[in-house]
């Protein structure tokens, strides 16, 4: 107990002290927390040692959550919408870099079974560094970003078939079947369905995945509907933890990616109505066993074996990172991606993955690979991971601002000339409204739009209006986001405007944010992300509307006017309650009937639903009081 409790003491104050220094010299948390693991691993300081690889397999699960809260954010349509990239750049990626890795494995005397090998080992990338930093970066949604994890999804998917084709490549073909069986003993002994036939082993796995999406779909909700009435958080949180868990499991037991499975669960969940609290309490574990793997990474370099023989070492990792950038690179052009883009994508996937340690140690198990191999490929793949966060903020800082565009590609955020107090972002009807009374008034904002044709429009109509996307931490931080004092989401797009609101609470917390909704339900969400300015789009056109229908019944003016103001501000006092419980049906529409039946006597109580016919409807006292002024 004394000794765990010591290792995670280590564990933790060299992540709380490497990654904010990293992060305030802009390399970003990954880079901090591998030079953690440097630092704190046998090489430096020798804090920790050959517990490190316990402590990789255990962290190995935060690529799992990962893949998970991935999969949350992916609807089935979107992911069908990859399906080209996923087979098409996926299968291809795999292909070459095998073929070409193993090439150069062959020009180094290496039998063509261990060339072969190597070659489908070092294919993989990591898709725990790519996506966080992908993710950290805001660079998911662009091309480079999509592609690569529609490669990396392939890649996962690889694992299995490349793990049933290693033990194959240790003998010669009469002697494969004596390996095969050989490698059963070192199989996982949680997948009992792989001792099955082929044939039976393919129905349990399409059984288990139907499962999957079945349970998926119509009993996980309604238990958690169940957990929810409850109203105790760490109940959710367990039976979240429970639920990924579970699905790692279950995928164990039938032979197949715990990771792919995760993900496929977050997919089947990505239309349920707990994605966001399911996405929050899962978040805080994945960061943090992220983390832990990539502290574990760095303390897993072994800087003797290096040091012994640097350059063969060194030769290696350049060769990795060269050989498979090339072929990114050449498959980038081929889908037609843009140049920067192109370069993005195959500077983020050069790098060796996580699963190369576990391959490279199955190989050496079944006599596929020696260990004097093993052990070089092990360090470069270590080198190489730890390479890319750097090769990365090398993009980002030197391509990407002098990248030129070719005729056909995207075109480049716009660097916004000044800085101002108020930041739009969407200017569409709602948000050019919006910004054309507050320019009308003497306040100046500064205007972000993502659509381009739109921009060049308003810009020929004399509005200055910038191109750039709000979502980006680096486009609003050019927009002035760090001296400005607020913020106004018009998007009209109610996931986006979410997704906005979020990104500019977690990275400029200082902003006032006031957010348009496109209805009650995304008004809930804004307002439960801790958006307290929350305005529903149709909701003055609904109070003109009745105010004018009671004047045209009527009504005197005055009086129709004040009843509508007076139904608005109560509506929106009983929409806060309602957000409140929102996630729980029962208790919503409970509390709707009550909100409804009090604004209604509130109403009767208050006078403003009568016919008034004098002038007591203007009364400055009562306006007071009622208002507020």
């Amino acid at each position: 107990m004394q000794s765990f409790l010591l290792s995670a003491t280590v564990y933790l104050a060299a992540a709380v002290v490497a990654v904010p220094i990293a992060k305030r010299f802009g390399l970003g948390s990954v880079l901090g927390y591998l030079i953690a693991g440097v630092v704190i691993g046998p090489s430096v300081l020798g804090f920790v040692g050959a517990e490190g690889q316990d402590v990789m397999h255990a962290a190995e699960f935060g690529v799992v959550m990962m893949l998970f809260v991935i999969g949350l954010e992916l609807e089935p349509a979107l992911l069908w919408r990859l399906r080209g990239a996923l087979l098409g750049l996926g299968g291809l990626q795999v292909l070459g870099t095998t073929l070409a890795t193993g090439a150069a494995a062959l020009a180094f005397g290496l039998p063509w079974q261990q060339a072969l090998a190597i070659g489908l080992i070092l294919a993989l990338s990591s898709t725990a560094i790519v996506l966080q930093t992908m993710q950290e970066k805001g660079w998911m949604k662009t091309d480079a970003g999509q592609k690569s994890f529609a490669v990396l999804l392939f890649q996962d998917l690889a694992v299995i078939p490349i793990l049933a084709v290693l033990p194959l490549l240790a003998l010669a073909p009469e002697s494969a079947s004596v390996v095969a069986d050989a490698a059963a003993d070192h199989s996982n002994p949680a997948a009992w369905a792989e001792h099955l036939p082929g044939w039976q082993r393919a129905l349990v796995t399409l059984g288990a995945v139907a499962l999957l999406v079945g349970v998926g779909r119509s009993v996980v909700p309604a238990i958690f509907r169940v957990i929810a009435r409850a109203r105790l958080r760490e109940t959710f949180t367990a039976a979240a933890l429970l639920l990924v868990i579970g699905i790692a499991v279950l995928m164990q037991l039938v032979g197949l990616s715990p990771a792919l499975g995760t993900f496929l669960g977050g997919v089947v969940l990505a239309t349920s109505e707990f994605r966001h609290e399911l996405e929050s309490d899962i978040e805080p574990f994945k960061g943090l066993l992220l983390g832990l793997f990539f502290i574990a990474v760095g303390a897993s370099i072994d800087f003797p074996l290096i040091g012994a023989q640097f350059t063969l070492v060194a030769g290696l990792v350049l060769g990795l990172l060269a050989i498979k950038a090339l072929v990114l690179w050449v498959l980038a052009r081929f889908a037609k991606m843009s140049s920067d883009q192109g370069l993005l994508f195959a500077l983020a996937l050069a790098q060796g993955g996580e699963f190369c340690f576990v391959l490279l140690s199955f190989a050496e198990q079944n006599a596929v690979l020696p260990t004097r191999v093993t052990g070089l490929l092990v360090a470069a793949v270590a080198l190489s991971m730890a390479a890319t966060p750097l090769l990365l903020l090398f993009w980002e800082r030197v391509i990407a601002p002098r990248a030129v565009r070719e005729p056909g590609e995207e075109r480049e955020m716009d660097t916004p000339e000044e800085e101002h107090a108020v930041i739009v972002v969407g200017f569409g009807d709602f948000g050019s409204s919006v910004g054309r009374l507050l320019n009308a008034s003497g306040v100046e904002t500064t205007v972000l739009e993502l659509d381009s044709d739109r921009v060049e429009l308003l810009r020929r109509l004399g509005l200055r209006v910038y191109y750039g996307d709000g979502a980006r931490e680096d486009v609003m931080r050019s927009a002035g986001a760090e001296r400005a004092k607020l913020v106004i989401l018009c998007l009209g797009d109610a996931e986006a405007n979410l997704a906005l609101a979020q990104s500019i609470r977690k990275h400029f917390p200082h902003l006032t944010i006031l957010a348009r909704a496109a209805g009650r339900l995304a008004a809930y969400e804004l307002i439960e992300s801790g958006v307290t300015h929350v305005y529903r789009e149709s909701v003055d056109s609904a109070m003109r509307l009745g105010a004018d229908a009671l004047r045209l019944l009527g009504r005197r003016g005055h009086a129709a006017w004040r009843a509508a103001q007076h139904f608005r501000r109560r509506d929106d006092e009983n929409m806060r309650r309602l957000a409140t419980v929102f996630r729980d049906r029962a208790a919503h529409t409970s509390l709707a009937r009550e909100a409804i039946a009090d604004l209604e006597a509130s109403m009767r109580a208050d006078g403003v639903s009568g016919a008034a016919t004098d002038d007591t409807a203007w009364d400055a006292e009562s306006l007071r009081r009622e208002f507020g002024g």
